[in-house]
């Protein structure tokens, strides 16, 4: 197969495929061979249709699929070999002449490729990019003891009810009719939990101000909860339908009241925290924390240095020129369904992301950055341990961490942010260390106005 690439301004490539005879009728006579044996058609037995009547049913469709088949084969081998940066798929070219595939060969077949725009970029000791320490200061770690504290609360039963608290309440709800009596066949709900605290209106919430046990207080849950029929639903113990209609006034005898009471800073907690016997005093305690916290917050300030890498970069490089015409064609045939006006709001966008993509590619390349298997593996555990985390699990062992990874690995969907969370993670470890940081200390609320802006 005769092949022929042009590019003169070096972005926009037009490739040129001339396809011979030899090119696809070995493969052509060797699939129609196979449909043969294969055929079922009345009034032959299976392996005995003739070859002309195989031919002529699906002799044009073989010969179309074997020869796309070798063009994309043969592009990309061409591509390969010579070192073309392409970018997405090749698109038929727009004076592509009609084909008669139905005639003799030879054929010829033009596409359209975008060729990624020529550039260097190079870093090392003598770019200077910012770096941020966030301090760990007693504000985070005093924060983080009454979220472990809170974590690992009870509820003890009181006499009377403190909206400050936190207090629960539990009792019988029953509802009125327009008499203020007790409706017959109406809605009782017995031991209903309620937390005042969360009501919306505040004239409403008053009326369980100074609550105690036996109290009946007179309320109505359409103007406690406005526009929330689910919390009506809820708390009445119907369903959502059927609450959209309720407006009537209940009644709510008090026969409990639970308040919420944080666990002590004592062995116990660090136990829950951080297993048994690992941490034996509330130094140690707020010394582990305040590890955990400036692991953490080391990754908020590994992902900034990589945004800050990427803007001194993208400055570095300055605009450069891409092949447009081709590559909104490949966006609209990657979004077939979302048309130009699509492509069009977004192309600026997609340019900067491809752009990023391009510089990251080559200092990846240029600091020898690899993703084995282990690395994947290891990406998942961090998405994991961050999920765990969420819900207050630090402690989580090992192996079940592992195990939970190695589920979140088998979808396919995943392998890949798990492969773009390990080459970044490599690329900041290889960038903090190749290029002159410019540490600077900054706290955990300017950071996140930093972010922010």
């Amino acid at each position: 197969m005769k092949i022929q690439f042009e590019s003169a301004d070096k972005v926009n490539g037009l490739m040129t495929l001339t396809v011979e005879e030899a090119d696809y009728k070995e493969n052509v006579e060797k699939t129609l061979k196979d449909y043969r044996k294969k055929a079922n058609i009345p009034g032959f037995r299976p392996g005995m249709v003739p070859m002309g009547l195989i031919k002529r049913q699906f002799g044009t469709s073989v010969k179309v699929d074997v020869i796309n088949k070798a063009l994309g084969e043969q592009i990309y081998k061409y591509v390969r070999e010579n070192n073309i940066q392409m970018l997405g798929e090749p698109l038929p070219a727009e004076n592509q002449e009609p084909v008669d595939i139905e005639g003799e060969a030879p054929y010829v077949f033009k596409f359209d490729v975008a060729v990624a725009p020529e550039f260097k970029i190079e870093l090392n000791g003598k770019n200077k990019i910012d770096y941020y320490n966030i301090e760990v200061d007693d504000k985070l770690i005093d924060n983080q003891v009454d979220m472990f504290a809170s974590r690992s609360g009870h509820y003890d039963k009181v006499e009377e009810y403190d909206a400050e608290k936190r207090d629960m309440l539990k009792g019988d709800l029953k509802e009125l009719d327009a008499d203020g009596n007790v409706k017959e066949d109406g809605i009782m709900v017995e031991t209903a939990l309620l937390m005042p605290q969360y009501i919306k209106e505040e004239d409403q919430k008053k009326l369980f101000d100074n609550a105690k046990l036996g109290s009946v207080i007179t309320f109505n849950p359409r103007k406690a909860y406005p526009d929330n029929d689910s919390e009506i639903a809820s708390l009445l113990k119907i369903d959502r339908e059927k609450a959209k209609d309720v407006t009537s006034d209940f009644t709510y005898l008090v026969t409990e009241i639970q308040r919420f009471v944080k666990a002590e800073v004592n062995q116990e907690l660090f136990d829950q925290v951080y297993g048994e016997g690992n941490v034996k005093s509330e130094e140690e305690f707020r010394g582990k924390i305040a590890e955990g916290i400036k692991a953490q917050l080391a990754l908020d300030s590994d992902y900034r240095f990589l945004l800050d890498v990427r803007k001194y970069c993208e400055q570095k490089v300055g605009n450069l020129t891409f092949p447009d015409a081709i590559l909104k064609r490949v966006m609209l045939n990657n979004n077939k369904d979302k048309g130009m006006e699509f492509v069009e709001k977004n192309y600026e966008q997609s340019i900067k992301e491809l752009t990023w993509h391009l510089i990251k590619e080559q200092l990846v390349a240029a600091y020898n950055i690899k993703v084995e298997e282990n690395d994947i593996l290891e990406a998942a555990k961090g998405a994991a341990r961050a999920q765990f985390a969420q819900y207050g699990m630090s402690n989580v062992p090992e192996e079940y961490l592992e195990n939970y990874a190695k589920e979140m690995m088998k979808k396919e969907e995943n392998i890949q942010g798990f492969v773009d969370r390990s080459i970044d993670q490599k690329l900041i470890v290889a960038l903090k260390n190749g290029v002159k940081l410019n540490e600077k200390s900054i706290s955990l609320d300017d950071f996140n106005k930093l972010m922010e802006a």
